[in-house]
């Protein structure tokens, strides 16, 4: 397989699910095996295997996973929104976690709620593989706009 050409990217607005997945190598996202799926201004999906890793001692899927998948979702969204004028980055993640997870395969959709001049705001819903919905989140962004 040849590396992605990273340089023709100007923007998260030229950043396909593969990519993404592909430039997330090494990172966080990357430990607990987020691959994308989809990637437009206006959703952005990704799933993921749920692994012992995972766990906290309880043996079910720790809050920090959801935590960390909300806030990629919803801050990838809202980049590959704002293209080119800049960045976005996170001032808050309120995640609620509704239901217990052991295994499985478990998918994270970002959709907006509000995209302003300076701010995004963005929910994220966490669902099995029977659609049940086991975390929620909302994130909102500030955008940064680049300088000229």
């Amino acid at each position: 397989m040849t590396e992605p050409d990273f340089s023709s990217i100007r923007s998260m607005a030229d950043v396909t699910p593969e990519l993404m997945t592909k430039f997330s190598e090494g990172t966080f996202t990357d430990l607990i095996g987020l691959k994308f799926t989809e990637l437009t201004a206006d959703r952005v999906a990704a799933e993921w295997v749920v692994t012992p890793q995972q766990f906290q001692p309880a043996g079910i899927v720790n809050g920090g996973v959801y935590c960390t998948v909300i806030e990629t979702l919803a801050s990838v969204a809202g980049s590959a929104w704002l293209g080119e004028k800049g960045t976005v980055v996170g001032v808050n993640n309120n995640t609620d976690f509704l239901r217990a997870v052991r295994e499985g395969v478990l998918r994270g959709e970002a959709t907006p709620i509000h995209r302003g001049r300076s701010q995004q705001l963005w929910v994220v819903v966490i669902t099995d593989e029977q659609n049940r919905t086991v975390a929620r989140g909302q994130v909102r962004l500030q955008n940064m706009y680049a300088q000229n």
